[in-house]
């Protein structure tokens, strides 16, 4: 009699748990995120950067490993900025706003890229907010850059009007690279460790500044900005 007692409070205690156990997935992934990739020339250089490949061939093998799981548990869109523009600098290009499912949409727009233009990161990212703004009350966007802005544009003033708010930016700096003299060493750690000055629009907004050196590298940046938390 014990030990039926013992089984049917065990029973209970086990249906008790599986109603109010937290679910996996934390509220962040109810957010519109948007991609800003980078696309400008500096994503097909090799050579003397201590590049053996363009770095737009990793980041594509990167994004068709990467998104095609995360599209699956959130909303995205995608932002390009470098080709396209009448000048240098106003390749800015909204291709879509956040969609469910966005892998293939996103994963064809990076293939078909031929990076060109210059680096108008700042106006990029004020394009995806404003695009965010019109459809999610709260949301984040990652900008993937290989670099500096070029375009007279100001991301430090920019994070400072978007800190506070209801939209988070992270940054990833894929392979970037420092100031390139001819009398210094090319493999000095300064030069291959730099940092992008669009690192403060992640730490102004609550964000994360991601490095990244490689592919595999860029996978990991893009499951820590873009995917989903799982809560335990």
């Amino acid at each position: 009699m014990r030990r039926t007692r013992f089984a049917c409070k065990l029973i209970t205690a086990v249906a008790t748990m599986s109603v109010t156990l937290p679910s996996l997935a934390s509220d962040v992934c109810t957010d519109d995120a948007i991609v800003v990739f980078d696309g400008s020339g500096s994503m097909a250089e090799m050579g003397f950067n201590n590049l053996d490949e363009p770095r737009i061939l990793e980041a594509r093998r990167a994004i068709e490993e990467a998104i095609p799981p995360i599209a699956e548990d959130r909303r995205i869109g995608l932002v390009i900025y470098g080709p396209n523009g009448d000048d240098d600098c106003s390749g800015i290009e909204l291709y879509f706003g956040p969609v469910w499912n966005a892998a293939p949409r996103i994963i064809g727009a990076v293939n078909r890229l031929v990076p060109t233009g210059d680096t108008p990161l700042t106006e990029a990212t004020k394009r995806a907010v404003s695009e965010l703004s019109q459809t999610s009350p709260t949301g984040s966007v990652v900008v993937v850059t290989d670099g500096k802005e070029t375009c007279m544009g100001m991301p430090c003033q920019l994070a400072a009007e978007l800190a506070g708010g209801p939209y988070t930016v992270h940054v990833i700096g894929f392979k970037v690279r420092g100031e390139f003299f001819a009398w210094s060493n090319e493999n000095d750690e300064a030069y291959e460790n730099a940092e992008t000055v669009a690192r403060c629009l992640a730490d102004r907004t609550g964000g994360q500044y991601i490095a990244a050196e490689n592919a595999k590298e860029l996978v990991n940046a893009f499951h820590e900005t873009l995917g989903c938390k799982l809560l335990f």
